[in-house]
């Protein structure tokens, strides 16, 4: 597979604090990456790294096969869309006036604005200035310009950090129709749902440094206990384990139609993550 991101023994240092140390990790061509890890973990610094934001202290990095005294020219930012708490909106002008501007820069047609606006639950509010948005719909207006171009690689950092179910269901959704066309997504985030819903491969960013990367299936699978949950009809659940002798016994329940459910005892991403580092995803 192509990788559109190459990291070798990155590492960032401000002053005496070191917020990136050794980080190393690929990203496949259309492929969700997630970058997981709890606030000051270092994602944040990653992705400003990536698109050209800050130096690198040391270390070798790639973007769409350019190393980084690439990055800062505009024919690679016309090829990357980037969501970060800094919104780059004109407060005075409406949604729908702020997107017209980017189409223009971006030369994209006008009609695409419709799309994106619906893609992130906005298009009844295309008329409304930007100075009057809330958290949340300033949030959207943001990600909406983020992959208004279609770009070869979009950046999100935490993007439904400030959004409300129904509405991060929503991006959700636009998020896995662009990438099916071909858009490859680096999503950092603390929401390990969000991860397992959206990555093909995650990696944990803890301190600085990555302590695990795969896929969540295989991560789930590995640290699966060696068990299985079964919820009885008398109420009670009750823990099996797997093997010979727990079929045996799980035959025995069956038999005398004393099971109403079976599943796999399998962490969450979060699960994995808290015996890994030690740390809750706050």
């Amino acid at each position: 597979m192509e990788n559109v991101i190459e990291v070798k023994h990155l590492a960032k240092v401000f002053g005496n604090q070191t917020a990136l140390e050794d980080v190393n990790f690929s990203v496949q061509k259309g492929e969700t990456f997630g970058f997981l890890g709890p606030s000051g973990s270092g994602k944040t610094t990653t992705i400003k790294i990536l698109t050209g934001q800050l130096s690198p202290t040391s270390g070798e990095i790639k973007v769409l096969d350019l190393p980084f005294l690439s990055l800062k020219k505009s024919d690679y930012r016309k090829r990357i869309g980037v969501l970060t708490d800094n919104s780059g909106l004109y407060q005075r002008l409406s949604i729908y006036e702020n997107l017209k501007l980017y189409c223009q820069l971006y030369d994209v047609p006008i009609k695409r604005i419709d799309e994106v606006l619906e893609t992130v639950n906005l298009a009844s509010e295309a008329k409304k200035v930007v100075s009057k948005l809330s958290k949340g719909m300033l949030q959207r207006v943001t990600l909406a310009r983020a992959f208004l171009h279609e770009p070869d690689l979009l950046f999100l950092d935490e993007p439904t950090s400030a959004l409300d179910p129904v509405n991060s269901k929503h991006i959700h959704k636009g998020l896995k129709k662009l990438n099916d066309k071909g858009t490859t997504i680096f999503l950092t985030t603390h929401d390990m749902s969000e991860a397992e819903q959206l990555c093909d491969r995650v990696a944990f960013l803890n301190k600085g440094q990555i302590r695990l990367l795969d896929a969540p299936k295989m991560l789930r699978l590995k640290y699966a206990d060696e068990s299985i949950q079964v919820q009885l009809t008398n109420g009670k659940e009750i823990l099996i384990p797997k093997g010979p002798e727990g079929a045996d016994e799980l035959h025995n329940y069956m038999s005398k139609g004393q099971v109403v459910s079976i599943h796999s005892n399998e962490p969450t991403l979060g699960d994995i993550f808290v015996e890994i580092t030690g740390r809750e995803l706050i």
